[in-house]
Order: C-alpha cells, then structure tokens, then sequence
C-alpha cells in the first residue's frame, strides 16, 4: 500500500466537490438558514456519495458502473425531480430568521437529501475514470491500495464540504434578514433551474 494513494484520492475528493453546482448551493443556504452543522450534514451527504462512486472506479466495479451509465436516463429522472422539488421549496419558504412559520432541516434530512441527489448522477462515475486516467491512476492494484484511494477521496470532498460550511456559517450574522430573504430565492430558482436543465437533457 501506498500513502500516495490517499493523497491523490484527496485531490480527487476536492476536484469533484469544489465546482459550484447544486449540492454547492444547498450546502451554502442551508449553511445560511439553519447554521454551519446543517451545512456540514449536507456536505457531509456528499461526501459519502462521492466516496461511494470514488470505490466504484478504485476497485474496478465495471459492472457496477456500467449499470449506472446505462440507467442514468432513471437517474437523472429522479434526481431532477428531487432538484425541482428542491428548489421550490426554498424559493417559496422563509429564513429562520424572518418568523416560527419557517421549517427547519434535520441533520439526517439534510444528510439523506444530498445523499440521495448525488447518487442520482452516475455520470460522476464517468468523471472519476477521467480524473483517474488524468492523473495516470488505473483501477488500484490491490485491495489496500483502492481503499486507500476510496478514503482520500471521501476525505477530500468531506474537506471542502466542511471549509465552505464554516465559512458560509461564519458569515450568517453578517447578513441582514432582508439579504438572507433574497439568498433563498436566488438559491431556490438556481437549484429548481439545474433541475430544470435536468429535464432538458433526458430530452
């Protein structure tokens, strides 16, 4: 076994979870709205999913990984369903901070819903075979090797999740309510829009 093998697993974690996208947004409003640990649940959510797909590509799951590619169309019905849903959700409701009528995130459901979303876009797995093959990485040798591969990958992306939760947390008292009003809306249409763009592609 290798410790480079969990350095450059933990560059890959990073490169993955770092692009702004909806898992991004999430973790940020959420982070926001119901403070830096249920920010950190949600990345964390994430983080599993993706150390999930890192061990798919680690240990050389073909079969595994040809299954999610070939029911992506499933996939990406259901986690466009979930972004919409998402992302109206956010849109139509209030920050805490504006009333008792708001309703707040569990750290489970927050966990469970990124979880769950991440999962639903087995491209990423496609994306794990380029960044392996860009970093001259083949299916890992050994047992040892590839869960060492898994874990810097699940550690990486946890990393990030955990830096922009705390710093997103950090930054919430800044914010008047007003702000924290229009950071759910923004949030809520980005998101309902990936889920849109989502529907557009399975066209």
């Amino acid at each position: 076994m290798e410790i480079s093998f969990l350095v450059k697993g933990m560059v890959i974690g990073l490169s993955i979870a770092a692009p702004v996208g909806p898992i991004s947004l999430l973790c940020i409003r959420r982070s926001l709205a119901h403070g830096r640990r249920a920010g950190l649940a949600s990345g964390m959510g994430a983080a599993t999913a993706d150390g999930i797909y890192g061990a798919v590509a680690a240990f050389g799951l073909t079969s595994v990984s040809g299954f999610l590619v070939v029911q992506q169309w499933w996939f990406g019905l259901i986690g466009g369903v979930l972004l919409v849903g998402l992302g109206a959700q956010i849109l139509f409701s209030r920050p805490p901070t504006e009333g008792a009528g708001s309703k707040r995130v569990t750290l489970a459901g927050a966990y469970a819903s990124t979880f769950v979303l991440t999962l639903s876009n087995p491209v990423t797995i496609l994306m794990f075979a380029a960044i392996f093959a860009g970093l001259g990485i083949a299916a890992a040798a050994d047992v040892g090797s590839a869960a060492l591969l898994t874990a810097g990958v699940f550690l990486g992306s946890a990393m990030w999740w955990t830096i922009l939760s705390a710093g997103v947390g950090a930054s919430k008292s800044r914010l008047s309510p007003r702000a924290l009003s229009w950071v759910n809306r923004a949030a809520g249409a980005v998101i309902a829009g990936f889920g849109i763009a989502a529907f557009a592609r399975l066209l």
